[in-house]
């Protein structure tokens, strides 16, 4: 299983607005926003400073991509 963030993505671009804009708002580090587009693990308290800022929904923000085991 692994998370993608393109939900995030699709709705800063929705909102007109740069990830550097989301940073700001939400008061996380630019580092945060590159684990993010890495699909990289960040903590609930980031989630839930995105959510808070682009007043949002955790399955707004991310999705579960199951793959399949061997």
């Amino acid at each position: 299983m692994k998370v993608s963030y393109k939900p995030l993505f699709k709705l800063l671009v929705d909102k007109n607005m740069r990830k550097k804009d989301l940073c700001a708002c939400a008061g996380i580090s630019p580092a945060t926003m590159t684990k993010m587009g890495k699909c990289g693990h960040v903590t609930t308290e980031v989630l839930g400073k995105v959510c808070r800022a682009l007043d949002c929904d955790l399955n707004d923000i991310f999705e579960f991509i199951y793959l399949d085991e061997e």
